[in-house]
């Protein structure tokens, strides 16, 4: 087996030999089975892809091939990835909740050769479309639970691939040397993965990258934030998403450090909390939810303890980030600070599976403000940074000691940035994509004359920090009928801050005044009817309760106050908002898999709601066309209510009063 030098490295199989012969005893894999930590180290990963890709290239799978990883955070699968790059093929991961229509478009524009599918009920999925996939000619599997009896003439276990490429590797000497010319052949400049975009404004797109532009990436903010082979990180976001593959994949093969695969999304915080990472990064809808159950369980507690929560909580927010960031604070403030370290912030950290971590960060859209502050007066490192698909993530990033709440960073090493005429955030960076996948028109439309890509996010540089300010996707930004600035993002992240609220989408560009659609937290309204005696018997009913609906009045009007604060802002208070009577899903189309508000959709589904909204109506009858987890459709109607709300004054027109 050939030795590789890191400067050689230019592919991710070159990587993975590399740190064979520099880590090779120390983990690189962690997966919980059966309630038992599994681990893998980096010579054991190794020879596990380098079986694996035997197997795949006996069923067909060439270079320059695609192959769909579709499933969750499972070792196997990203042997899958590993194997099939070290064959020069092209991996092509794909969301495990995914429909069978939207598999079937992902599979089908990747050409798609071979899949690599976590279970049965992938297998099911691609199966009942596999009509409109041409090119599909072999499937392998991973967990082979439920699929004993299915004809196994196109369907494959990995396991079984990996035990008999072992047993060719034994007794086949030239097969090991084939395997290393293999991995020689590679080159940076080849075709590493096709990722995917999450859609929000139509069909997906295949993101193309390349292996160095990938590992040049990567290189630069393992670099930054001095990640090393002593780290560990949870792997638990979707894998066809371009966070997972760069923050772990790729960080983890440039850095040499561990990830932890769950046992599953239900047992996340637990496997979290055994594992204690100390890289971690979470999307602000999986901190907010994190803070969702935290406050649950604390209207659960006793009295005392619901007593020295707040009051602690109030000393971190007055305290806790001027300690983090080294700044002056009070012996008084400090000493609190300290007992309540020892009392809380401690407690709940480990609670929350983050003691140990050093570094932190979010990203994936904005984050409230007020969320942000939370994390970071227990004494969190959360940074945020921001990136993109076609930059292969990272285009800017917050510093240690230069932590702001409304801001993203200044431009990471090697990265350009410039703002257009327009306001459209621009960028040039080591892993800027390729293009689309056999789309040059879409290319073309997202590239300047220069060679930037257009974000297609509309922010400005802080001329008192330099640091990057995001404000909203450029083509969401608005503006109402008297002209003041309407940024839907932004409005939608302070209603989520609070636990009850689990989505908003505002609306008022172009029109006399703003309204929102709120979702419910089940999880969080649930707790809160059951102590208060409110009886309820789905989302729905729960959702148009009357005393719901008030409770979604206060904090709705606590987030005007806080607009009204903000002079660019101030006139974009609320005026009438309702409670969707479903959740809005991914299934549906409402959001993309990424639980990202697919806007226009959206606007076009509820157009009724929102005519009522403008009109003056006090309610409205919606039915609206819901996909179950079976595939099935059916169709959900309801007659929703809308709320009107009284805006807080303008400072101006307070000042002129008095």
């Amino acid at each position: 087996m050939a030795i590789v030098a890191t400067a050689e490295a230019d592919t991710f199989p070159k990587l993975l030999t590399r740190n064979a012969v520099l880590y090779g005893d120390l983990p690189a894999i962690r997966h919980k089975d059966l309630g038992i930590w599994q681990v893998w180290t980096w010579g054991e990963v190794l020879a596990e892809a380098r079986a694996l890709a035997i197997g795949l290239h006996r069923l067909g799978l060439e270079r320059g091939d695609t192959i769909a990883i579709v499933g969750s955070n499972r070792p196997r699968l990203y042997w899958s990835m590993l194997a099939a790059q070290i064959l020069g093929a092209i991996p092509v991961p794909v969301y495990a909740d995914a429909v069978a229509d939207e598999l079937a478009y992902v599979l089908a524009d990747a050409e798609v050769r071979l899949a690599a599918v976590e279970d049965q009920e992938q297998v099911d999925k691609i199966l009942s479309v596999v009509a409109r996939m041409p090119r599909l000619a072999e499937i392998v599997y991973d967990e082979p639970r439920g699929l004993r009896d299915y004809d196994h003439a196109r369907l494959h276990p990995i396991d079984d691939l990996i035990r008999d490429g072992h047993e060719a590797l034994a007794h086949d000497p030239t097969l090991g040397t084939w395997l290393d010319h293999e991995i020689e052949a590679g080159k940076g400049s080849d075709l590493s993965v096709i990722l995917y975009t999450s859609g929000t404004t139509g069909r997906s797109k295949g993101v193309v990258l390349s292996a160095l532009g990938c590992i040049e990436a990567a290189s630069d903010t393992v670099a930054f934030d001095k990640l090393t082979e002593r780290d560990e990180a949870l792997a638990y976001l979707p894998p066809a998403w371009v966070g997972d593959h760069y923050l772990n994949y790729a960080q983890a093969l440039v850095a040499g450090f561990s990830f932890a695969c769950p046992e599953n999304g239900d047992t996340v915080m637990q496997d979290m909390r055994e594992i204690g990472p100390t890289f971690f990064f979470a999307p602000p809808r999986v901190l907010e939810q994190m803070l969702t159950r935290v406050m649950i369980r604390m209207e659960d507690a006793s009295p005392l303890k619901r007593r020295l929560f707040h009051y602690f909580i109030d000393v971190a927010r007055r305290n806790g980030e001027c300690i983090l960031n080294g700044d002056r604070v009070p012996p008084m403030g400090r000493l609190l600070y300290a007992i309540g370290t020892i009392l809380v912030y401690g407690p709940l950290k480990n609670v929350l599976g983050l003691s140990r971590v050093r570094l932190a960060y979010t990203a994936g859209e904005a984050i409230g403000p007020e969320l942000f502050s939370f994390y970071r007066s227990l004494g969190l490192n959360l940074k945020q940074f921001y990136g993109q698909t076609e930059a292969f993530l990272c285009l800017t990033a917050q510093p240690d000691g230069k932590i702001l709440a409304d801001s993203v960073g200044p431009a990471m090493p090697n990265v350009e940035l410039r703002i257009a005429d327009s306001g459209e955030i621009e960028f040039k960076s080591p892993g800027m994509f390729v293009g689309y996948f056999k789309d040059p028109a879409k290319t073309a439309e997202v590239l300047t004359t220069d060679g930037y890509v257009k974000t297609g996010d509309a922010g400005f540089f802080d001329p008192k920090t330099g640091q990057l300010k995001i404000i909203d996707r450029a083509k969401d930004v608005g503006r109402l009928n008297d002209g003041t600035l309407f940024a839907p993002k932004y409005i939608e992240n302070k209603l989520k801050f609070y636990p009850n609220i689990r989505e908003a989408v505002a609306f008022g560009d172009q029109r006399d005044f703003v309204c929102v659609m709120l979702n419910i937290d089940l999880a969080a309204v649930g707790s809160w009817a059951e102590r208060n005696n409110v009886v309820y018997g789905s989302y729905q009913e729960l959702a148009a309760h009357p005393l719901v609906c008030d409770m979604l009045a206060r904090h709705v009007e606590e987030v005007n106050r806080s607009l009204v604060e903000e002079e660019v802002m101030a006139g974009a208070q609320i005026r009438r908002f309702l409670i969707l009577h479903k959740e809005l899903d991914a299934d549906d189309g409402e959001v993309t898999r990424t639980q990202k508000v697919r806007r226009g959709f959206v606007t076009e589904r509820y157009a009724a709601l929102i005519e009522a909204f403008y009109d003056g109506s006090s309610e409205a009858d919606i039915s609206t066309e819901v996909t179950f987890e079976d595939g099935r459709r059916g169709v959900l109607s309801a007659r929703v209510k809308i709320r009107d709300l009284e805006t807080a004054p303008l400072a101006r027109a307070v000042e002129e009063a008095a």
